[in-house]
Formats: structure tokens, sequence, C-alpha cells
């Protein structure tokens, strides 16, 4: 009985042992490849979700990287002091303003979406005190007015339907709106099983924070992974996180809406909060 249970003690270890073995390798990053969905292979036995076609979630997985190792750079064009969080930096602008923060870098890339799609109408977003101002209304000629920090609308006769004139409706847009009222706008995700590309984490607050979901992964029993996108403060290039607590599947995270707390490259999110756009569900 004794040689049986040693030799049972032996094959269990030498089972567990081999699991490891064929469950972990280096992840393929390919620097050549020019997407988040091309460029980041899922870690073993996960694969891309297909995401259907046309929508959000297929638009920000498949969106364009820059060339590897660039450092990320503030609106000023500076190099910011840390640069070990950070796997690629999308492929899109900042500005030129300290304007373009956390909840700011969402809002820009859901309103390129629709933009990229002529969704014009569906172009609006809510500033923190709840007041609602669409691209309709801008291109017009509405423009704000700030009095004794009251924010009000006036027609002028300033018409613009440019992609020029949408940037500078986005610049009103990121100047008035944030974590607070980006939060207002959402609503939780529920179900692990329902996360997907688009959805972000988010702690509303002056200051708050914001990571967005631009990637996700899962394996044949259904777990999934997910790669994160952030701006920040200053206003920065919108980079993919590293994820220095499981450096092992980096750039990828695991996500669990009844975490206590989430932590990512820079920031504790504390208590977990997913959410969807309201437009989105």
């Amino acid at each position: 009985m004794k040689r049986f249970g040693l030799l049972m003690l032996v094959l269990f270890f030498q089972n567990t042992y081999s699991q490891v073995i064929e469950t972990t390798r280096v992840l393929n990053i390919d620097p050549a490849k020019s997407t988040i969905r091309t460029r980041f292979q899922p870690p073993k036995g996960f694969s891309w979700v297909n995401e259907q076609p046309g929508s959000f979630s297929e638009f920000l997985s498949n969106f364009p990287l820059h060339p590897p190792n660039l450092p990320v750079r503030d609106f000023t064009k500076i190099p910011v002091d840390q640069q070990n969080h950070h796997a690629a930096l999308l492929k899109i602008t900042v500005g030129e303003k300290d304007l373009q923060q956390c909840a700011d870098a969402w809002i820009r890339l859901y309103a390129e979406y629709l933009w990229l799609h002529k969704k014009f109408d569906d172009i609006g977003f809510e500033f923190t005190d709840g007041q609602f101002f669409a691209w309709d209304d801008y291109k017009i000629g509405f423009r704000t007015k700030e009095v004794r920090k009251k924010v009000s609308f006036v027609k002028t006769k300033i018409s613009d339907d440019s992609y020029e004139g949408f940037q500078k409706y986005l610049e009103v847009i990121f100047r008035y709106a944030g974590t607070i009222s980006l939060n207002e706008e959402s609503v939780p995700v529920t179900n692990n099983a329902d996360i997907r590309s688009g959805d972000f984490l988010i702690k509303p607050g002056s200051p708050g924070h914001s990571v967005i979901i631009v990637g996700v992964a899962r394996n044949q029993a259904g777990k999934k992974l997910y790669i994160l996108a952030e701006s920040y403060m200053p206003a920065q290039d919108v980079h993919i996180l590293v994820n220095h607590k499981s450096p092992q599947i980096s750039p990828w995270y695991e996500l669990d809406i009844d975490a206590p707390q989430t932590v990512t490259a820079k920031y504790i999110f504390k208590p977990t909060s997913i959410k969807r756009f309201h437009a989105l569900q």
C-alpha cells in the first residue's frame, strides 16, 4: 500500500507539472502587425472572439496601432515620465490641449466609429451637469457659453459639418464631460459572459478613471481574457496596457464583475465596475 501511495503521488506531480508545461509559453506579439487583433496573439488555448461585422467591438479590436517601441507622449508631444505601462499605442491623435483624458478617450473612439459609419445623428453626449449636446446641433451653429460656471447653448451664424468641425465639437465634449457623465450614460454589465469590447471599467469622480476593453479572447470552456486601453492625465496617447500583476499573459487581463477590485497597470478599480454605454445595449 505504501508503494502504491508513493506511485500515485509521483504520478500526480508528473501530471500537474506536465499540465503547466503544456499551457505556459511565451506570448506571441508580432511587432510587424499593425492592428490590435493581428499584433497580439491570445495565450495558448484561447482565440480571438469574432465580433459582429460593423459593430463598435469589431472597430476596436481591429484598430490600427503605431509601430512598436514608441513612447507615450502627452498633448504637448513630450514623452510622459513612466514608459513601462504600455504595450502599444493606438493610431489616433490626442490633440493639442489637455482635454482628451480617460473617459474622453472612450468618447473619442466611439464618436470616430459613428463618424466612420456615417451615423451622424447618433453622435451626442451628456455634460457632467446632465445637459446633452449633439453633433447635429453643433454643426448648424449652436455653441456653448459659460457664465459663472454655468453652461448654456447659444445659436450663432457659424455652421460647420466638416471633419475639422467635428474635432472642435469633440473638444467641447471633452471639456464638459468626464467619468461622471459617462457613468451616468451607461448601464452595468451584470454577467461576466456578456463582457465585450467597447465596455469599460469606470470609477466616476473628480478625478475618476476609466479603462476601455478593446479586445476579447475565449477558450473552449468559455473563459475570456481581455485587452485594455486607456488615456490618462495629462491628456496623452491612447495606449494598450501591460499586465504587471499577471505578466505571463500580458497584455491580456482577466476580468470579473464580482471582484472586490481590479488592478490595472496604473490604477486600481475598487470596486470593480464594468459598464456599457446606453446606446450599445
